[in-house]
């Protein structure tokens, strides 16, 4: 068990679900801390039917912790998380900075727990739409090697932030109504639109977030031979991120084969049949932890491709959940 346990971002938006996981699986440390930037601090906060005072995030605030959970932007924890490490504090971070570093374990439990276990600095939670895709290839390159991924993602507005989601509730209202709206999040309207841009532009016409995809699930399944090709897409849904994948194995799967891999593997819900329109909402799949999928089917265009819909809740599985399993983890090692 450890013995302090410090949640850095507490009051944002994936802090708060952190902050609930860890009283519904009932995580057990000796103490709790809830840190957040200056204009957060001095608010109290509940947690397990005590109050806590937030205090303020600095170089200096780490001191008698022994883990530290991050969520926070990029700028925040390179500049704050190495003082963690200094510290003598196991680091699980949130944020995009620190996953592609050199010396820094990127990790799903499911996928690759002895990664953490192995991890002497910080241990990266990777992006929401990488989690629930490399979640799922996992038993397909177990059983017939992953050598080429086609995957389009539709992605809510939940992940931009508390912004992004009052531009879809606001933004759909003045829609509606005939007003103008001034979007925050987003460089065009989401209300009854979709962006084909997530994050900014990069190499050969991909953007960041589609980057994202590609490096990081060749470090997580540490296979740097995989192929995969992302479009990144914004549509206006509250929360849960939607995929759409297809896999090339250097085996062949069948569609059979496939569903039995899937149900087998810890984090994986099947939810797979068309004649009755029974396959995964993000309405149905919001608030879970597990990655859903369903639409499992022949690849017509290739002998040994599968495809498939995915879909989980980018807060939760592919943030906070995510990040809080990693610490379980840790603890059961300790």
């Amino acid at each position: 068990m450890f013995r302090n346990v410090a949640i850095v971002g507490a009051t944002g938006a994936v802090g708060q679900i952190m902050r609930q996981l860890l009283e519904e699986r009932n995580f057990q440390a000796g103490t709790f801390r809830f840190i957040a930037s200056a204009r957060s601090t001095g608010q109290q906060i509940s947690f397990r039917d005590q109050k806590y005072t937030i205090e303020e995030l600095t170089k200096d605030c780490f001191a008698g912790s022994d883990l530290v959970i991050a969520s926070t932007p990029d700028d925040v924890a390179a500049e704050y998380l190495p003082a963690a490490v200094e510290a003598g504090c196991r680091v699980i971070d949130e944020s995009g900075y620190w996953r592609m570093k050199e010396g820094v374990a990127l990790v799903i439990p499911e996928v690759n727990p002895q990664d953490a276990l192995d991890a002497t600095g910080i241990i990266a939670s990777p992006n929401c739409s990488t989690t629930q895709m490399v979640l799922a290839l996992k038993p397909l390159h177990d059983a017939a090697v992953v050598k080429r991924v086609i995957v389009s993602t539709y992605q809510a507005t939940s992940g931009a932030g508390v912004q992004g989601t009052s531009d879809l509730f606001d933004g759909s209202k003045s829609y509606l109504s005939g007003d103008d709206y001034s979007y925050k999040a987003f460089a065009h309207p989401i209300a009854f639109n979709c962006i084909p841009q997530i994050g900014s532009e990069k190499a050969d016409g991909y953007t960041s977030e589609e980057l994202k995809m590609v490096y990081e699930t060749r470090k997580i399944l540490g296979d740097e031979s995989i192929q995969v090709n992302p479009t990144c897409v914004r549509v206006p849904v509250a929360n849960c991120h939607s995929e759409s994948i297809t896999v090339e194995t250097e085996k062949p799967l069948s569609p059979g084969e496939a569903r039995e891999l899937f149900e087998s593997f810890p984090g994986i819900q099947v939810v797979d049949n068309l004649q009755d329109g029974q396959y995964p909402l993000p309405s149905t799949c919001d608030g879970s932890d597990e990655v859903f999928i369903g639409r499992i089917r022949k690849d017509i265009s290739h002998p040994n491709g599968i495809s498939f819909w995915c879909v989980s809740d980018n807060l939760r599985k592919g943030a906070a959940t995510n990040a809080v399993q990693i610490a379980e983890l840790l603890a059961k090692h300790l």
